[in-house]
Formats: C-alpha cells, sequence, structure tokens
C-alpha cells in the first residue's frame, strides 16, 4: 500500500507540471487552432500533416534501437493502423446515421479525456488527432477559447486518469516489448493521416498547403532527431 501511494506521489510530481503546461498552451493557442481550423482548414492540415510524418524516422529509430528490424514486427504496425481506421469509420457513421448527435455527455467527455492522454503519454500520438477521431475537436476548441468549464472539467478528469494508467501501461510495455510497442505506435500514426487529410486542391491555398507541410516536416524533423 505504502508503495501505491508513493507511485501515486510521484506521478504526480511528474504529471502535474505537465497538465500545467497543456492547459495554459490550450489556453493561448486553443482559440488561434480554432480560427485557423475555421478559416484555413487545409493549409493548417497539412501543416499538421508535416509535423506527424516528420517524427515517423524518429518512431522507428527508437523500434530499432535495441533489436534489429524482423519483417514479422510490421503485424503490429498493421493491426494498430486498422484499428485506427476502424474507429474513424465508426465515428463517421455514427454521425452519418444521426445515432451520434452531441458528444457533451459529462461520461463522453471523461472518457474522450482519458482517451486524450494517450496523446500526452504515448510518443508520437497526437492529442488532436485523437480528439479528431472521438468527434469532439471542434466542440473541445470552442470550450477552451471561452472557458467552457463544463466541458473542460470532464475532459480534465479524464486526462489525469489516463495520464496515470497509460504511464503505467506504456513504461510497462516500453521495458518489456520495446520494439514491438513502438512498431504499434508507428501504426497508430500513420493511421492518424487519413483523420487529418483534407483533400487537395490545385490552386494558391494547395500551393501555400505544401509549403507549410515542408515547413512542418523540416521542424519536426529537427525537432525529434536532437532527441535521439
Amino acid at each position: 500500500m505504502l508503495n501505491f501511494f508513493n507511485d501515486v506521489k510521484n506521478n504526480f510530481k511528474f504529471l502535474f507540471p505537465i497538465v500545467i503546461g497543456c492547459v495554459i498552451g490550450v489556453i493561448l493557442f486553443g482559440n488561434l487552432l480554432r480560427i485557423l481550423f475555421a478559416n484555413f482548414d487545409m493549409q493548417t492540415k497539412f501543416c499538421f500533416l508535416g509535423v506527424i510524418l516528420g517524427g515517423i524516422p524518429s518512431i522507428i529509430r527508437n523500434a530499432n534501437s535495441k533489436k534489429g528490424f524482423r519483417l514479422h514486427y510490421l503485424m503490429y504496425t498493421l493491426i494498430t493502423f486498422l484499428f485506427t481506421l476502424l474507429l474513424l469509420y465508426i465515428e463517421n457513421n455514427l454521425y452519418s446515421s444521426g445515432s451520434l448527435t452531441t458528444n457533451t455527455t459529462f461520461l463522453y467527455l471523461v472518457l474522450s479525456g482519458f482517451i486524450m492522454s494517450i496523446g500526452i503519454v504515448v510518443p508520437g500520438i497526437s492529442s488532436t488527432v485523437i480528439l479528431m477521431i472521438l468527434g469532439i475537436y471542434d466542440i473541445y476548441l470552442l470550450a477552451v477559447s471561452t472557458l467552457n468549464f463544463y466541458i473542460l472539467i470532464p475532459i480534465g478528469i479524464g486526462l489525469l486518469i489516463g495520464g496515470y494508467i497509460f504511464l503505467k501501461i506504456t513504461k510497462y510495455c516500453l521495458d518489456h516489448f520495446h520494439t514491438k510497442t513502438y512498431y504499434a505506435i508507428l501504426g497508430f500514426v500513420l493511421g492518424s493521416i487519413p483523420v487529418l487529410y483534407p483533400g487537395f486542391s490545385f490552386n494558391f491555398n494547395g500551393v501555400v498547403s505544401i509549403i507549410l507541410f515542408l515547413i512542418g516536416l523540416y521542424f519536426s524533423t529537427r525537432k525529434f532527431s536532437s532527441l535521439n
């Protein structure tokens, strides 16, 4: 029991400043992102795509840092990739069928925050993409820009609970299944690309989107290279 409370205390010390930083960052940039997605959807998403793709080489290097590549490792990538596409398919069909008209129930928001915490704890996975798959990213951005605590508090509760749980799970998986875990993460990252891809137009906006994609790719590659 004493070890449990010590673990909670240590994890709280680790997670608390991260959560505070996330809250400050979300408040500062949430409204900006909402404006960008509302007015420059394609350009913003292409920039995000560049950032995500720029992190893939780092994930592969980390995956192979302890063991050499084996073809069967791609099975884990394929499973998580297909799982991400399945979630996207389910979410899209719920909306199109009218079965899911609102995503603002308390329990669903707690669940969303819980799942969102994966993007904070697990390297290479974006919390933004997770919220898009769950269909509440727009609701989340609006809640941040207006400080709607009826939305933010349950998401925060789920985020704290999930942060603790997934921190334990991720640490265990990386300690015991290092290579397999990173290849599974790679599948989630690749599965996020169809979520973000907004289509492409051969016009001025398309040119700007490609430029922003290359900028995001460049800075993401440089960032992850400096961490290795």
